[in-house]
């Protein structure tokens, strides 16, 4: 049995194996034909932490897979509080053919990996987002084929996506540039295990320099709130304009997970303009979520 809990959980040929079975997916969807293979299967999807594209993309995968899946919130059950984990993991995934969560804590991803008896994807912790970089991943690949060997920069605060950044340049073959401000580096233990595939900044414009995508998120995420002064002071000289852009290659795309707030991370004109490839990248959540199901399922 399978999970999907960091990228780097799995092979780089199994990997690049689930994006281009996305992209067939994705042109069998647009084409209308019917594909039911997770007839009678049902996914439980369970939630503490508010979406929008995870939500949607896992439940209109499942619909157009055949299956069927179950919204779960904290509201909705007793996760950590009137039951513990590793109860829930076992009832749960007892009743259920494989189970999605977007969650605080990647230690209660792994407890259920752990005691539960089918598959886990981890569709977002504090930790890492590893849906999220298949769906950037295959973006890249329809737009300018293989990502491996170009130079990708991050820019902002060093979080759960820039921690899979990381594990996608070993996974991938590429080179990360990641530019933060002084005191957001990513976690030190990232740093350590990927020394050879990263390159650190404190300056965006180096960062930038002869990359061929530019990637960058929020810079105060879910539960950071109260720090948005503070970090809107600190990464102030980090937003991804015009400017910056022009220090990448003259055809580098940009991306960015969403939601995006334009005048701060992103200039509305780059996030708008010809470059960016947020709204593929946001629909293939959908169909690099298909394939993965698909993959964990087999």
């Amino acid at each position: 049995m399978k999970h999907f809990i960091n990228l780097d959980d799995l092979p780089t040929e199994d990997l690049n194996s689930i994006i281009d079975n996305a992209i067939a997916l994705k042109k069998q969807h647009k084409s209308g034909e019917i594909n039911q293979t997770l007839k009678n299967k049902t996914l439980a999807m369970i939630f503490d932490k508010s979406s929008t594209r995870t939500r949607v993309s896992f439940e209109a995968g499942m619909t157009q897979l055949g299956g069927h899946a179950l919204f779960l919130s904290d509201r909705d059950i007793q996760l950590g509080r009137g039951e513990p984990i590793k109860d829930s993991a076992i009832v749960i995934s007892s009743m259920v053919d494989i189970i999605m969560m977007r969650v605080s804590s990647h230690k209660d991803i792994n407890t259920f990996a752990e005691n539960g008896s089918v598959p886990i994807i981890n569709a977002l912790s504090d930790e890492s987002h590893p849906c999220q970089l298949l769906a950037d991943m295959m973006t890249y690949k329809e737009h300018n084929g293989s990502i491996q060997g170009k130079t990708v920069a991050w820019i902002g605060d060093g979080n759960n996506m820039c921690h899979t950044y990381i594990q996608a340049a070993k996974a991938f073959g590429f080179k990360l540039n990641i530019a933060t401000p002084k005191g957001y580096e990513p976690d030190q233990t990232f740093i350590d295990n990927y020394a050879d595939h990263i390159s650190l900044f404190n300056d965006a414009d180096q960062a930038c320099n002869n990359a061929d995508l530019v990637v960058t998120d929020v810079w105060a995420s879910m539960g950071q709130e109260a720090e948005q002064t503070k970090r809107e002071l600190a990464f102030k000289e980090f937003q991804v304009d015009q400017a910056l852009m022009q220090s990448a290659n003259a055809n580098a795309s940009f991306m960015h997970c969403l939601p995006a707030h334009r005048g701060e991370e992103v200039a509305a004109e780059v996030i708008d303009g010809e470059q960016s490839l947020v709204w593929d990248e946001a629909e293939n959540r959908l169909h690099a979520q298909k394939s993965l199901l698909l993959y964990l399922l087999d």
